[in-house]
């Protein structure tokens, strides 16, 4: 049992775009609601669910790979 580096590589770089989006996500959503009067109120609070939705589903995804590379997929 070997661990395959190439998707080891790739399970890192989805972690590190997932960090990005967890950090980008409730920013998005805070400056949503801290103007609510403002007419881009909504455009903002929606950009911001749906960078939150991607951060959690490239979180799984990324472990996933990784859970991959180390123990190798099923057959």
């Amino acid at each position: 049992m070997r661990t395959d580096k190439d998707l080891l590589v790739k399970g890192i770089k989805f972690l590190f775009f997932t960090i990005l989006l967890m950090f980008s996500a409730p920013f998005a959503i805070y400056e949503a609601f801290k103007n609510q009067e403002h007419p881009l109120y909504w455009p903002v609070l929606i950009l911001g669910l749906i960078l939150a939705i991607a951060a959690v589903s490239c979180g799984f995804y990324s472990i996933k790979l990784i859970v991959d590379a180390v123990f190798g997929k099923k057959k």
